[in-house]
């Protein structure tokens, strides 16, 4: 069993995603843009990064599929595949890239579905949300992954989860890469 955080569009409050780190303690960290940090940064050390559309940083990554835990996973921000208006673009990218998992971000809503095979998940913005849950302050997801299922427990700033926002997938539905 592995627990990961899935953690988008901070926009530069760099105290959210140590806070975070360090109470939620996962086994691994993704961060789908929109950080507005160097890419240097010492946070992202062993995180999975890639840049948003308000990142300026060039080093940074548009897109990475690292293979975790036996899993192959997508990571992108999802400007560039229109994530504002479907996951169609998205799901192409995911087929090519043979992905069981799929993290973006941008819209700033979250969001945990299966579509065509792959689990999609975004986190939403832990910084400035939109949407029907704006009310929480901000979110992101721990996803709890095993032989079997993927969990999905969206949490607030503060790292306390929210139980009508948990989610439970069979990995039986997803492509196996």
């Amino acid at each position: 069993m592995e627990r990961w955080l899935v953690v988008s569009d901070n926009h530069g409050d760099r105290d959210i995603l140590v806070s975070l780190k360090q109470q939620l303690k996962p086994d691994a960290i993704f961060h789908c843009g929109d950080s507005e940090m160097a890419a240097d940064d010492p946070w992202f050390q062993g995180v999975y990064v890639v840049q948003g559309n308000m990142d300026f940083d060039q080093n940074l990554p548009q897109v990475l599929a690292p293979r975790v835990a036996g899993r192959q996973v997508l990571l992108t921000h999802g400007h560039h595949d229109g994530v504002n208006w479907d996951l169609t673009q998205l799901k192409l990218r995911a087929d090519a890239a043979q992905a069981e998992a799929v993290f973006y971000g941008h819209t700033h809503q979250l969001a945990a579905e299966m579509v065509g095979g792959h689990l999609f998940v975004n986190p939403g913005s832990i910084s400035q949300p939109r949407g029907e849950f704006q009310r929480l302050g901000g979110t992101c997801a721990v996803i709890t992954v095993t032989e079997t299922q993927w969990v999905v427990q969206y949490v607030t700033r503060d790292g306390q989860p929210v139980p009508a926002l948990k989610f439970t997938f069979s990995r039986s539905e997803t492509q196996k890469g």
